[in-house]
């Protein structure tokens, strides 16, 4: 049985937090020195793209605000070109673009699927 399309968008919003509390407080120098926060970025970018490369072309489309194909684009990049992977652009990903995309995503979540929001929310996770 297919995962029910909220928990992707789910795994999304939580990825995001976590990239969020990760840079929260650091200057790309801090960052660039860190190799650890690096990593733990990284994996949460890919996480990222992972869910959004499972969602359906159905749900992509409903929510056309959100560049689904980045998403997946940047995934595909650090998983498989890792040693392509430029450290200034993923700080710049981490720290400008991830909290925007954690609003859309909150909103979406909000706005068609408030009780998994709730959840995340109880959970401690906002």
């Amino acid at each position: 049985m297919p995962r029910r399309e909220e928990l992707y968008l789910a795994d999304i919003v939580e990825a995001c937090r976590h990239v969020v509390r990760f840079v929260r407080g650091l200057s790309l120098d801090d960052w660039i020195d860190d190799a650890l926060v690096q990593s733990a970025v990284l994996q949460k970018l890919t996480v990222i793209g992972e869910a959004a490369r499972r969602l359906t072309e159905d749900v992509r489309d409903r929510y056309p605000e959100v560049p689904w194909r980045d998403l997946v684009a940047f995934r595909n990049l650090a998983v498989h070109d890792y040693f392509a992977v430029e450290w200034p652009l993923v700080w710049a990903i981490a720290s400008r673009d991830v909290p925007v995309l954690h609003g859309l995503l909150r909103n979406i979540l909000a706005a068609d699927y408030p009780l998994v929001l709730a959840v995340l929310d109880e959970d401690g996770h906002e």
